[in-house]
């Protein structure tokens, strides 16, 4: 069964676990509650669940697929949110998602294509029953601000690459694999920062819907505070998106310059080179009638006439700052 952690709370404090066989009373009071939470189930498991909390089937086929989008939706007296996501895996960003079912009495949670468990969180307000006693709207909080969390150790990673990145580009060209690489997590940018605004329009929903079964007043606030750090975890994203396109964009402009810079000696080498050859090949038509070619001088004079004008033009060109 791959039910992570089945507990009974009762005013905050822990009342007992949940074995696989034990039946859900129905005579809770407004101080009881309890928290499933499962991990990538079969069909067949988490329709037991189902049948054991009153799932909505349709709550439960989305809870069932991968992949799915992040959203808020409430069937009858269920609140039914998805939470997208978001681990490292090397240059990818791998997304996964979890799903909450939010009852009166009950908070369950389906992982999917995430390794970070709810143990932490778990832990963690079991040591809080003061705000623990506040229901199963809390757990949902607590889980959101969880997953929300773990989304700044991936753009942190990503942003102390690309600043790296940035930095060598003044003094190295990016060659076609970098560049291809840069563009690559650009995307991987693209499509995370895509996930993160749907997760803001989940906390912006938390915050200001009212007709959202149990979600109390109370825990309003809180909800608040998730859309904060999704606000947060969004613009940072949107400067690694303009920092990757920048880099791109400087590198371009860093290399035309590095181009015009040998262009320019290029046409300056070429144009000293060109005096002695004009002069030499004036010298070699063997024209019949040509003064020079009998003249004692004559020689001397042309190497003279040569080096003097590539002399000249090469002290213009390093004045100008081609060469």
């Amino acid at each position: 069964m791959p039910i992570i952690a089945a507990r009974h709370y009762h005013q905050g404090q822990l009342l007992r676990d949940l074995g696989p066989d034990d039946v859900i009373p129905d005579d809770c009071t407004d101080a009881d509650f309890f928290w499933l939470g499962l991990f990538e189930p079969t069909p067949e498991e988490l329709g037991g669940i189902a049948k054991r909390f009153g799932l909505h089937p349709l709550a439960v086929e989305d809870a069932l697929k991968a992949k799915q989008l992040p959203k808020v939706e409430v069937y009858g007296d269920q609140l039914f949110v998805i939470a997208a996501t978001g681990t490292l895996d090397g240059d990818t960003i791998q997304s996964g998602e979890t799903a909450i079912f939010l009852g009166r009495h009950f908070a369950v949670t389906v992982r999917h294509g995430s390794a970070r468990a709810h143990t932490e969180v778990r832990q963690r307000l079991e040591t809080l029953p003061a705000k623990l006693a506040h229901g199963p709207d809390y757990v949902l909080y607590a889980i959101l601000d969880f997953v929300i969390d773990g989304y700044f150790p991936v753009i942190d990673a990503i942003e102390d690459r690309l600043l790296l990145v940035e930095e060598s580009v003044m003094d190295t060209p990016l060659d076609a694999h970098e560049i291809r690489h840069l563009y690559a997590q650009r995307h991987e940018i693209i499509r995370f920062q895509r996930i993160v605004g749907l997760m803001k329009d989940v906390a912006a929903r938390l915050v200001g819907a009212a007709d959202l079964p149990w979600i109390d007043d109370a825990v309003r606030p809180y909800f608040r505070d998730v859309w904060d750090h999704v606000q947060r975890a969004e613009f940072r994203l949107s400067g690694l998106r303009e920092v990757a396109g920048s880099v791109v964009d400087t590198n371009s402009l860093l290399e035309q310059q590095r181009q015009g810079v040998i262009t320019r000696q290029l046409a300056a080498w070429a144009a000293i080179l060109a005096v002695p050859t004009a002069i030499a090949g004036i010298y070699g038509m063997n024209f019949e009638h040509m003064p020079e070619l009998s003249w004692t001088f004559g020689y001397p004079f042309a190497i003279g006439l040569m080096g003097s004008i590539c002399g000249l033009l090469y002290w213009r060109f390093r004045t100008i700052g081609w060469l």
